[in-house]
């Protein structure tokens, strides 16, 4: 069924968006659908992802649509990609950091411009029974919303069609627990902030300030 769990927390990312946004970068770009609704205000995105097919399918999708601003989609492995300092006014990362170490927050960190925006909507490890309970909250949440939208879609005639589905994005298990981010980020990323949501996700917001100003 058609309900995406990143997808679901797109507006929540949006809303961390700075002021005057010029150019973002979005790592793990799977589909392009977060791309384009950055490019849609206006901001220009540099989009990557480590499937070839995935950024493919995304550039061709792409390619018919009328933006205001350019995507430009590349296959990339973001821990061997070279990032200029002071660049992005906002990085997003969706599902995608579990795949790296997570020291290439420092990457990211250091490619913002003064007051630029980090955000990363991450999978986490069980690791507790409060872990585990709201896993077990989240199933029947999950398959109300799993039904609503496929009813909406169909009932509105814009069920996709099974046969010309993007290619999937590759998965993998998350390693470190909510514990073990809550931690590793303290020390790469001061001042961040960190939620728990419900759909097996965090999200982890964190603004470049200028030196001496952030507070953790």
């Amino acid at each position: 069924m058609p309900f995406n769990h990143n997808d679901h927390y797109h507006d929540l990312l949006l809303r961390e968006l700075p002021e005057s946004c010029r150019r973002a970068l979005e790592v793990g770009c799977g589909t392009g659908r977060f791309a384009q609704k950055l490019a849609l205000r206006g901001i220009e995105v540099d989009a990557i992802d480590v499937d070839d097919h995935v950024v493919t399918a995304a550039r061709e999708e792409n390619s018919t649509l009328d933006l205001p601003r350019q995507i430009r989609f590349e296959r990339a492995d973001i821990t061997h990609l070279t990032l200029t300092p002071d660049t992005y006014d906002y990085i997003a990362c969706l599902a995608s950091i579990h795949h790296v170490p997570f020291e290439t927050v420092q990457k990211l960190r250091a490619s913002l411009t003064t007051n630029g925006v980090l955000v990363i909507l991450g999978c986490y490890r069980e690791a507790t029974l409060w872990d585990h309970a709201i896993s077990l909250l989240a199933v029947p949440v999950n398959a109300i919303w799993r039904a609503a939208v496929f009813f909406r879609e169909s009932r509105s005639g814009s069920h996709p069609d099974r046969g010309t589905q993007s290619p999937s994005a590759p998965v993998a298990p998350p390693s470190m627990s909510l514990a073990e981010i809550r931690e590793g980020s303290a020390a790469h990323l001061p001042g961040r902030r960190i939620r728990r949501l419900l759909f097996w996700r965090y999200l982890l917001v964190f603004h470049n300030m200028k030196a001496g100003l952030g507070s953790d």
